[in-house]
């Protein structure tokens, strides 16, 4: 999709800078998505229906905080970021499962949602950059294909890691991969920043999901075998310590200028 910025009204995004920074705190988030949203729905016995009207409720509340606010708040995004991410969880479970379409129309189904979202937005808005992201309007198709993405993330995830036995090592060195191109990409060649942002954003999210199964698998099967309540607190931990020492401002992003200027 043409990255093409018709708009010019670019005051402060309410996003925070892409950085190195922000891909760590991102796939802890997509890491306590994973871990919270199993901790509701299988430790705790919700189920994935019940979980799944949780977290999108609580999703929806911050996602209208976020929208209201006048200006980039770290902990606010982020906890919408962690809330987007964890209702991704439990609606892919649901969907996959519950519902009876399988890995393969689950994520059928939540790519086309995606490319639905995206492509509304650039058609009403001129632009599917993160640094158009100042208005409540792109805010809300922000929000929204956040939402898409990080489930259809989680589904991709489960998919590869389900298919052929290939198991959470082996999806996760799938989607390190992935994400080690999008970043040669990014560095090596013009291909649009905007395209690459957004499927870096979708495979971190498998990625981080790999990680929550890491953390919480037996030890017989090269996991760490914590619990899930205590695999969310650690990745909780390690998420505020991260935005106690990570700078967190908001973007401008890089590759904006280029865009604009081949535009």
């Amino acid at each position: 999709m043409e990255d093409t910025i018709k708009s010019s009204h670019f005051s402060e995004s309410k996003v925070p800078e892409v950085t190195l920074g922000f891909w760590i705190i991102k796939i802890a988030a997509t890491t306590l998505g994973e871990t919270g949203g199993d901790t509701v729905t299988m430790t705790l016995n919700w189920g994935y229906l019940a979980g799944t009207c949780l977290f999108l409720a609580a999703m929806v509340v911050l996602v209208a905080a976020q929208i209201r606010a006048q200006k980039f708040h770290p902990a606010l995004y982020w906890a919408t970021i962690v809330a987007s991410t964890t209702f991704g969880t439990t609606m892919a479970d649901f969907a996959d499962r519950s519902l009876g379409i399988g890995y393969t129309g689950g994520a059928t189904l939540l790519l086309i949602c995606l490319a639905l979202v995206l492509g509304l937005w650039y058609r009403i808005e001129g632009t599917i950059s993160v640094n158009s992201v100042s208005t409540p309007r792109a805010e809300a198709f922000y929000w929204g294909a956040i939402t898409f993405s990080q489930t259809l993330g989680t589904a991709l995830g489960d998919w590869i890691a389900d298919t052929g036995d290939m198991g959470y090592r082996g999806g996760a060195l799938i989607f390190a991969a992935g994400l080690a191109v999008i970043a040669a990409l990014y560095l090596w060649t013009r291909v649009s920043r905007v395209t690459l942002f957004w499927a870096a954003f979708i495979l971190t999210r498998p990625l981080g999901a790999t990680v929550g199964d890491f953390l919480d698998k037996p030890l017989d099967q090269g996991g760490l075998a914590l619990s899930r309540p205590l695999a969310s607190a650690v990745i909780a931990t390690f998420m505020v310590a991260c935005l106690l020492l990570i700078p967190q401002r908001a973007g401008q992003h890089p590759g904006a200028n280029r865009a604009a200027e081949r535009a």
